[in-house]
Parts: C-alpha cells; sequence; structure tokens
C-alpha cells in the first residue's frame, strides 16, 4: 500500500509515520512544509490512502489559518481529482471547528471542503474532530499545554495556571495513532459525520500539574504512578520523554556497611517496595520473622544459602539459589529467615516487600534461624 502523510514531520504525523514502519507499511510518501510542491501531484498520482495531517495552529498572521487549513486541503483535493485517483483520505480536525475563531473557522472550512469532495467522487473520507492531542514528541511551548508543563516541570522552569479547575478533554497520541490506522480497514468509532478516538480523558488544569510535580518529586520519594490509571499511565510515558538528555539517571540513599549494602529503589502505597541488597563473602543478613510482612528474594549475582525455620520449631529449611539460575524464593510470615552468601564474590539479591517500611510499625523481630 502506497501511503500519503502530509504533515509527516509534525507531532502527529511523526508518531503516525514511526507506527507505520514499525506495522510494516514501507511505502510512505511523506511530505510537509519543506518538501518540493512537485511532489505532491507525484504522490497523489499514486498514493492508496491519504493522512492529510498538514495544517497551521500558531501564524504569524491569521490569514494564514484560512492558506493553511483550508487552502492547502483544496490543493491536495485538486491534485487527486486531477489524477482521478480516489483513494480513502483522513483529515486531522479540531473540535474548535465547531467555535466562531479564526483557527475554529479554517478547521471547519477544510471539513466542508472534505465533505464535498467525498460526495462529488465518491472517495471515503474520515474526519477526525481531536480534541487536545498529548505524547511524545509535541512541540512544548506551542499549542498544547500538557507539553509545555512536561518540559518546564522536568526543567524547573516556571509554568502558569490561571484557572486549575479548567476541564481539559485529551487523547494520547497512541490512541490516535492506532485509530487512525484502523481507518485504513475502515474501521473507526463515528457518529456518521465525524470520527472520533475512543478513550478520551477528562481530567482538570489543576490536577494535571499535581500528577506532573509528583512525577518529578519521585526520584527523591521513590514513588511510582498508579499504573492502574489509565491517564496516569501515559501521562507518565509523556512526562518522562520531556527529560533533559543530561537528566535520565538519578542517584539513588545507598545505605553501606562493613556487611555490604542496601538500597531502596521503588515504594508504593499499595505494591510494597523494591530493593537491591548486595552482601560480602561469608555475610548473613536476617535472622527476624514477620506477622504480616511477607518479602520475595531474587538472587541475581552469585551464591546463596537462604535459611527458614518456623517460630516455635527447630527443623530448619534450606535453600541454594544463585544467579545462575534465576528464581524468586517468597519469604513467608511466621518463619526467621536469613540469606547468607556462600560464593567468592559479592551477592546480589533482588528483595520486594510487600509493604512499605514503616518505623513506628516495622513489623520485624530478631531471632537467629
Amino acid at each position: 500500500m502506497k501511503i500519503l502523510i502530509t504533515g509527516a514531520n509534525g507531532f502527529v504525523g511523526k508518531n503516525l509515520v514511526c507506527e507505520l514502519k514499525n506495522r510494516g507499511f514501507n511505502d510512505l510518501y511523506l511530505f510537509d512544509i519543506d518538501t518540493d510542491p512537485a511532489l505532491l501531484d507525484v504522490y497523489c498520482a499514486s498514493c492508496n490512502f491519504v493522512f492529510h495531517l498538514a495544517g497551521v495552529n500558531r501564524p504569524k498572521d491569521e490569514k494564514e489559518f484560512m492558506e493553511g487549513n483550508f487552502g492547502f486541503t483544496s490543493v491536495l483535493l485538486d491534485s487527486l481529482k486531477k489524477h482521478h485517483n480516489i483513494a480513502p483520505v483522513l483529515i486531522s480536525s479540531s473540535i474548535q471547528a465547531a467555535l466562531n475563531n479564526p483557527y475554529g473557522q479554517s478547521k471547519k472550512a477544510g471539513e466542508d471542503l472534505m465533505f464535498s469532495y467525498g460526495k462529488e467522487t465518491g472517495a471515503k473520507v474520515y474526519v477526525f474532530r481531536l480534541p487536545n492531542v498529548f505524547g511524545k514528541w509535541c512541540r512544548p511551548n506551542y499549542n498544547s499545554a500538557v507539553a509545555t508543563f512536561c518540559n518546564n516541570i522536568a526543567r524547573d522552569l516556571p509554568i502558569t495556571v490561571n484557572d486549575p479547575e479548567v476541564i481539559l478533554n485529551l487523547v494520547y497520541i497512541d490512541d490516535v495513532v492506532d485509530s487512525f490506522i484502523k481507518a485504513m480497514n475502515a474501521d473507526v468509532l463515528s457518529d456518521g459525520s465525524y470520527c472520533s478516538i475512543p478513550t478520551v480523558h477528562t481530567v482538570k488544569l489543576g490536577k494535571i500539574v499535581t500528577l506532573l510535580t509528583q512525577f518529578k518529586e519521585s526520584r527523591k520519594t521513590l514513588s511510582v504512578p498508579n499504573m492502574g490509571n489509565s491517564f496516569e499511565k501515559v501521562l507518565y510515558s509523556t512526562y518522562l520523554s520531556y527529560l533533559p538528555e543530561d537528566q535520565f539517571s538519578y542517584p539513588l540513599k545507598m545505605n553501606i556497611d562493613q556487611r555490604g549494602s542496601f538500597t531502596e529503589i521503588i515504594r508504593t502505597e499499595d505494591r510494597g517496595q523494591f530493593s537491591v541488597n548486595i552482601s560480602k563473602p561469608g555475610i548473613t543478613k536476617g535472622n527476624h520473622w514477620h506477622h504480616t510482612k511477607n518479602e520475595k528474594f531474587v538472587v541475581v549475582q552469585g551464591k546463596a544459602l537462604i535459611q527458614f525455620r518456623k517460630i516455635g520449631t527447630d527443623a530448619v529449611i534450606d535453600y541454594h539459589v544463585s544467579g545462575d539460575k534465576i528464581e524468586v524464593v517468597d519469604i513467608p510470615t511466621g518463619y526467621t529467615h536469613n540469606i547468607i552468601n556462600e560464593g567468592n564474590s559479592d551477592l546480589v539479591t533482588f528483595m520486594w516487600a510487600n509493604e512499605v517500611f514503616n518505623q513506628e510499625k516495622p513489623d520485624t523481630y530478631f531471632e537467629k534461624v
């Protein structure tokens, strides 16, 4: 399939092009503002599907709205008609097309032109009225508050929130791209005239700022977002894409003594905490038990003996584990336990606990195995 994409270098276009390639579509005609205009005619002669994403959002002069959002659409459709090409055409419009402002009027004019083209030629047309789109590669300080906030908060730059109670309707770029690609098989969510994205996130502006601030602080608190919340999950992915390239890594507090070290990596309110434990050769750690707290140990380097003894009994249970065979050892409640480095090098163990350590209620009781 030969696919023409106008606005190919824009936010949506770039994401669409990458995903089309991921799915095996390689015969792509990419057209943008710096492309030789003559190529549009060449592409329109043979394309099998058109993604018309080119448009004007922030012109220097308001008349550029109509020139870019209506005028270029007219040029594109005229070229298709010239070559008697009735390939389906998908156009990205905006919910602002319903508003009486220069941008909305230009988008509405482009929509109307597309509908007329479909009736005249019999070509299938898909008009997507999109709300605010967010995700990776969106330009900050342009036309996306989410992009601007992500960029500025990640860099300790100021942001402006005039009204935190303002409600935004947002769609995530991956959902947009997926819906666009499905349209090539006529699989669209439509009300008869306009197509839409199935998943729309309705969020207050203040909530977005709060979440982004928490994401930034998570490097200190070691928290992670609620991945069970679909919006938090994709907003966090978006935020990470705006990190300064010299700040991808961040330090952790290593609790070091003569035995080795213990370093907490992640802590959550409802999924416990995750840490890495390093033990020197011959060192024994643990020798304690818990009423309710439970853990999972995974040795990833070295050789270890993990011992258990049920409280009130004498029998000792031995588990020999090593990084040569990755396995999980559950640490049940009511069993005192330890971990001994049996090797000649550092023993590295990943440890998960079902709850964050609480100094006031540690639920940890010393007793040798």
